[in-house]
């Protein structure tokens, strides 16, 4: 066989031949204490037999198959056997609602579906799919168990060119798309990923990046790669707990979660004058203390990915001699575009392009500031049945166009200003990055949530800010008394920011009366809000 790249299936059978004993996944259990896990060689025997008995079944090379769970060691052995049988796995995301998955079924034309017992109802109806499997027994559905069983299949009718996964879009704009992705898209941009990251086979990497996303999926693929250790958990909680029992080396997660973690060490430090004179003077003897509160002193260091992460917290980690990794991506580019580095001072930057990426900058204005364009073997093969949104977005020459508003630094060094469907072109034509002044202020210890959008005031473009308040914050507090208070805070906070990016109205604030509607990786679903506020959500 002629391959450009492994498959995926060989970047694990690489790592099932060499440890075959190793614990591979640990997944934090819902129903009670404790972890469902499993071994290398205990994974590729089962995911083997999946293999063989789904093609005794009749599934055939090219078809679809979906995956409806949380995380768990069914999903992945179910993941890995549609992929040994040569079938295209549909991660979904596990909070969908049956309208949602039905409508993915009937788009990309799926063979089958393997669901856990949550998620039996959502096939209710639905009678084109031939091979429906369940994670769970003594449910109606024919139980998976059945499936594991025998010699397994030996031999892999899998190609480097062929499809691997449909990704769903998160569906940003109301208008989720079918991103197809084949085996030579991703397995390379993991093995050049993971020349930068630096992770072995010694690693623990706790993640909470759900799978059916595509941060949690290569992650996945990348810690199987290695021959690493994952633990997943979606416990946010009791993060630390699971931090501590695995002597984790690498955590993986987003922004939001980093944010949450540095207020609470922060709080901590301000606690005692001797750890704020230590955190003044010493900072890595604090780092060291934390380190080893949550690892035993064994965390290399934290991975962000799927959002920005604010350059204070980023400041803070390394200043504790604590690596923090930044990555940007996207699901079309399978994923990851660039990396930066552990210890870097270029505070704000995503890093430069990983080495067999290509990026430029679209139509730059003044600042350097343009979309930001990326070309290399990671870009998807299109959207599925959808070749005019792929041309619009994919060039004849390979070159795919993100989206994103950015700049390039003379080292190639990329800083993100945000989307670009999303600027703000003020009278003067300034132009605002919502994102930029979002993350100001978040800052604001009476914000829960805040989005920055666009609207007009006595026929002029102005700055309008959607925030929903931290409710433990301002317990007892009449709307008035709210809506006053976050403004001035806004009014404080804004002196970090050019006058220009700065609200100049209490009537421009919108106080909503629910957090703000997200995907599934955080991405605020700007497109159901006017600038008035009026939307499925509720205002005051």
């Amino acid at each position: 066989m002629n391959q450009k790249s492994p498959t995926l299936v060989e970047l694990f059978e690489r790592s099932a031949a060499q440890y075959p004993a190793k614990l591979a996944f640990r997944v934090s259990r819902q129903d009670g204490p404790g972890y469902d896990e499993i071994s290398y060689g205990e994974l590729k025997k089962k995911s083997d037999q999946l293999a063989a008995s789904l093609r005794a079944r009749g599934v055939k090379k090219g078809q679809k198959i979906l995956i409806v769970s949380r995380p768990r060691s069914a999903w992945i052995i179910s993941t890995l056997g549609i992929s040994k049988a040569g079938g295209i796995v549909i991660p979904v995301d596990a909070s969908w609602q049956p309208g949602e998955v039905q409508r993915v079924i009937q788009e990309a034309e799926a063979a089958g579906a393997i669901v856990d017992q949550n998620h039996i109802e959502h096939l209710k109806g639905v009678t084109t799919l031939k091979h429906v499997f369940c994670m769970d027994t003594g449910k109606e559905l024919p139980a998976l168990e059945e499936l594991l069983v025998g010699e397994g299949l030996q031999k892999y009718d899998v190609r480097s060119d062929d499809l691997a996964f449909f990704m769903c879009t998160s569906g940003t704009t109301g208008n989720a798309k079918i991103v197809m992705i084949a085996h030579e898209n991703m397995s390379p941009n993991i093995i050049v990923s993971l020349d930068r990251l630096l992770i072995t086979e010694q690693d623990r990497a706790v993640t909470i990046a759900p799978w059916y996303h595509i941060f949690g999926l290569v992650t996945v693929f990348a810690m199987l790669y290695r021959g690493a250790t994952m633990i997943y958990t979606d416990d946010f909680k009791n993060l630390e707990k699971y931090l501590r029992e695995n002597e984790a080396t690498i955590l993986a997660a987003v922004p939001k979660l980093y944010h949450a973690m540095f207020n609470k060490i922060e709080n901590r430090i301000q606690s005692k004058a001797i750890t704020r004179l230590l955190y003044q003077y010493a900072p890595k003897i604090v780092g060291w203390q934390m380190k080893k509160r949550l690892t035993n002193g064994k965390l290399r260091f934290f991975l962000s990915g799927s959002a920005p992460l604010d350059v204070s917290v980023e400041k803070a980690f390394r200043k504790m001699d604590i690596g923090c990794i930044e990555g940007y991506g996207m699901t079309e580019c399978s994923p990851v575009l660039t990396f930066s580095t552990h210890f870097n001072e270029k505070y704000g930057s995503v890093g430069p392009a990983i080495s067999n990426v290509e990026l430029r900058i679209d139509h730059p204005d003044a600042d350097g500031v343009g979309e930001v364009v990326a070309r290399g073997p990671n870009i998807m093969r299109g959207y599925y049945k959808n070749p005019e949104k792929t041309n619009e977005i994919i060039e004849p020459s390979g070159w795919l166009h993100t989206g994103d508003l950015g700049r390039l630094d003379e080292d190639g060094w990329l800083y993100l200003k945000g989307r670009k469907k999303n600027v703000i072109v003020l009278e003067s034509g300034k132009n605002v990055y919502p994102e930029e002044v979002e993350a100001e202020l978040s800052h604001i210890p009476y914000i829960e949530d805040v989005m920055i959008k666009g609207g007009t005031r006595d026929g002029i473009e102005v700055i309008k800010a959607f925030v929903y308040p931290k409710q433990d914050a301002l317990t007892g507090k009449s709307p008035e008394e709210i809506k006053h208070l976050i403004w001035e805070a806004i009014k404080a906070q804004g002196k970090n920011l050019a006058q220009y990016k700065r609200l100049l109205s209490i009537s421009d604030l919108i106080i909503l009366d629910q957090p703000l509607v997200k995907t599934s990786k955080l991405d605020i679903k700007r497109y159901l809000y006017d600038e008035d506020g009026h939307s499925t959500v509720g205002t005051k």
